[in-house]
């Protein structure tokens, strides 16, 4: 179990931190991207494709090794510490990328989500929405909520995958063939 948890959780630790990394340097080096839906489709759809081995290690584990049976326990523990390693890996990319190639980006962040704001907001409305931006700027130098924020915004992707993967393999028998 600990080679499949090791090798897949790599394994989809280097998938998602690649998507990201790309695709937000790419979108913060274009002067026309919209850090808004379009680059949270894309990182949840890589979440989505980098957890998907989760399904991929559990069955593994469950037809080879454990010879056709696993509970729903050791399926979900078995999703969680692949989460857990995949999403401790885009922690740390997102933190390289952010401090070595995009140290503005929350400020541009925050400039992006105010002035979609500007068009259906009162003077009021944005006045409130630019002092939470302030303050979740201020949060985010602190290396640990940084590190929270991260993980809140990629765990509960691995949790969710492994909970549904831990539903649909668990078995109790050996199958008959």
């Amino acid at each position: 179990m600990k080679k499949n948890v090791l090798v897949f959780g790599l394994i989809s630790g280097l998938v998602v931190s690649t998507i990201m990394a790309i695709s937000m340097i790419t979108m913060y080096k274009s002067n026309t991207a919209d850090h808004g839906a379009g680059s949270m489709i894309i990182g949840y759809l890589s979440m989505l494709v980098a957890f998907s081995l989760i399904y991929v290690a559990v069955k593994n584990q469950r037809d080879k090794q454990n010879g056709g049976v696993i509970s729903f326990g050791k399926a979900f523990k078995m999703g969680l510490l692949i989460a857990l390693i995949g999403s401790t890996m885009y922690v740390i990319m997102w933190a390289i990328v952010y401090n070595f190639y995009m140290p503005d980006f929350m400020d541009r962040y925050c400039a992006q989500v105010i002035e979609n704001e500007r068009a259906t907001s009162t003077p009021a409305e944005i006045q409130k929405l630019t002092e939470q931006m302030n303050t979740q700027k201020e949060m985010y130098k602190n290396p640990l909520f940084f590190v929270l924020f991260t993980y809140i915004e990629i765990l509960p992707v691995g949790l969710l995958v492994s909970l549904i993967t831990a539903l649909i393999l668990k078995r109790k028998i050996a199958k008959v063939v």
